[in-house]
C-alpha cells in the first residue's frame, strides 16, 4: 500500500479511528458486566440477553445502513450512525433497571449497525481494486484495538470513578470523531477539493467490478449461492467474535477466578494480536491476488484457512485448564479469525456491481450479526445449565468450521479468472465483466 499523503488515506485513517471507537463503545459492556450484574442483580441468562439484544438493532441496521449508503451516501450514513451510537452509549450510564438497559442497548445497536456496510461502500468509492482488500483490512483494523483498550480504559475508570462514568467518557470520544468526519470527508473523490487529478487517475486506472448489461435486481443478488455462503461464513466468524467479545471477560473472572483488574489487562492480549491479523490479512490477500490474477481465489484461500484454524483453537480453549493455556489459544483463535476479517467484504467488492455494494454488504453483514443475537444468549443458557464454558467454546468452533466449508464448496472464482493460466497472472477486463455473473 502507498504511504499516506493522498486524500483517500485521510478517509482510511478516519475509518480506522471510527472502527476503534465503535468497538471501544461496544466492548465496554463486556468489561463493565460484573459491575452491572451486581448492581442490577442480573442472572447469567439475563446478562446474556443484555449482550444479545444489542444485535436486534445492530443486525437490522447493517442492511438498512448499507441500503441507505447506496442511496444517500456512506459519508452521511456514517455521520448519523456515529452520533446515535455515541449518545446511546452515554445513556447506558443512566440505566436504572434491566428493562431500561435492554431498551438502551437495542437503540445503541441500531446506531452501530451501519458501520461495516458503510465502510465497505466508502472503500468502493475511494480505492482501486488492487488496493481494496488492504483498505478493508486497515479500515477495520481499528476494531480489535478498540476492544483491546476497552479493558484498561473502562476497567480503570470503573474502579476509580464508577462504571457509569466510563460510558460517558467514551461517548464523548465518539461525538468528537463524528465532527471530524463531517469536516474532512466527502462521499466520493470527485466531491473533495483535496483530491488531485493524479489521485483521481490512480483510482480510475484500476476499476472495480463494472455493471455488465442491465442492472441486476438486489433481491436476485442476495440469493446467489456465493453470496449466501459468504454470509454464512461471516456468521461463523461473528459467532466466535461475539462469544469472545461478550463472555470472555466473564469467563476469566467466573471460571479462571481473575480479579477485575487482572481481567482488564489479560483480556486485552487477544485483541492486540487480532489487530495484527486484521491489518495484515488484507495485504496478504492482495499479494495473493497480484500473484495469481484471481481475486476471488485469493480471498477464499485466506478465509477458509484462517477460519478453520480459528475454529479449532476456540474449541480447544474450552478443554484446557489454566489462564495461560486458555488465553494463548483464544489469542491464536482471534488472530486467525481476524486474518479473515477483510475477505467477506472483499468478496462482495470483487463480485458485485458498484451501485449494489452497499445493499449486498448490508445483507451479508446482517446475516453475520445474527450471531450477535444467538451467541451471547445461547452461551448464557449453556453456562447457567452446565456451570462451565466448555460446551460453549466447542459450539463456537463447530459453527465456524461449517462456515468455512460452505465457502470452500459454494464460492468459486469467476469463470474468466478460473481459466487464467495460474500463476501467469494478468487481470483483464473480460474477467471483470464475468464477475457480475457469479
Amino acid at each position: 500500500m502507498k504511504m499516506p499523503g493522498d486524500a483517500r488515506w485521510t478517509v482510511l485513517g478516519l475509518l480506522f479511528l471510527g472502527g476503534m471507537i465503535n468497538y471501544l463503545d461496544r466492548s465496554a459492556i463486556g468489561v463493565a458486566a460484573p459491575f452491572l450484574a451486581k448492581q442490577l442483580s442480573l442472572s447469567p441468562s439475563e446478562l446474556g440477553w443484555v449482550f444479545s439484544v444489542f444485535f436486534f438493532g445492530y443486525a437490522a441496521f447493517c442492511f438498512v445502513g448499507g441500503y441507505a449508503s447506496d442511496r444517500i451516501g456512506a459519508r452521511n450514513v456514517f455521520a448519523v450512525a456515529a452520533v446515535v451510537w455515541s449518545v446511546f452509549c452515554g445513556l447506558t450510564a443512566f440505566v436504572f433497571s434491566y428493562t431500561s438497559l435492554l431498551i438502551v442497548r437495542v437503540i445503541f445497536g441500531m446506531g452501530e449497525g451501519p458501520y461495516g456496510s458503510a465502510t465497505n461502500k466508502m472503500v468502493s468509492n475511494w480505492f482501486p481494486r488492487r488496493q481494496q482488500a488492504s483498505a478493508v483490512g486497515w479500515a477495520n483494523a481499528g476494531t480489535p484495538l478498540g476492544g483491546a483498550i476497552a479493558g484498561p480504559i473502562v476497567g480503570f475508570i470503573a474502579l476509580t470513578y464508577g462504571w457509569r462514568v466510563s460510558f460517558i467518557v467514551i461517548a464523548l470520544i465518539g461525538l468528537c470523531w463524528a465532527v471530524a468526519w463531517m469536516l474532512l470527508v466527502t462521499d466520493r473523490p470527485e466531491q473533495n477539493v483535496r483530491v488531485s487529478a493524479a489521485e483521481r487517475a490512480a483510482i480510475a486506472a484500476d476499476p472495480v467490478v463494472p455493471a455488465a448489461g442491465p442492472r441486476v435486481n438486489l433481491g436476485r443478488l442476495l440469493v446467489r449461492p456465493g453470496v449466501l455462503a459468504t454470509a454464512f461464513a461471516f456468521f461463523g466468524y461473528a459467532y466466535i467474535l461475539y462469544f469472545f467479545l461478550s463472555w470472555f471477560p466473564s469467563y476469566l473472572t467466573m471460571q479462571q477466578h481473575l480479579s477485575i483488574k487482572s481481567m482488564s489487562f489479560v483480556g486485552a492480549i487477544p485483541w492486540l494480536l487480532g489487530f495484527t491479523g486484521l491489518a495484515g490479512g488484507g495485504m496478504v490477500s492482495d499479494a495473493i491476488y497480484r500473484f495469481t490474477g484471481n481475486a476471488v481465489l485469493a480471498r477464499k484461500l485466506v478465509l477458509v484457512g484462517g477460519l478453520v484454524i480459528a475454529a479449532v483453537c476456540v474449541a480447544l480453549a474450552g478443554e484446557v485448564t489454566g489462564v495461560l493455556a486458555a488465553v494463548t489459544l483464544m489469542t491464536v483463535s482471534v488472530f486467525f479469525m481476524y486474518l479473515t476479517g477483510h475477505t467477506y467484504f472483499s468478496l462482495i467488492l470483487d463480485t458485485i456491481e458498484k451501485s449494489r455494494v452497499g445493499g449486498v454488504s448490508g445483507f451479508v453483514h446482517l446475516i453475520a450479526n445474527l450471531a450477535g443475537i444467538v451467541a451471547p444468549a445461547v452461551t448464557g443458557y449453556m453456562v447457567e445449565a452446565s456451570g462451565s464454558f466448555t460446551s460453549a467454546f466447542a459450539l463456537a468452533g463447530a459453527i465456524a468450521v461449517l462456515g468455512a466449508l460452505s465457502v470452500a464448496v459454494f464460492v468459486h472464482p469467476p469463470r474468466a479468472e478460473a481459466q487464467t493460466l495460474w500463476p501467469c497472472l494478468l487481470y483483464t477486463s473480460d474477467a471483470a465483466d464475468d464477475l457480475t455473473r457469479v
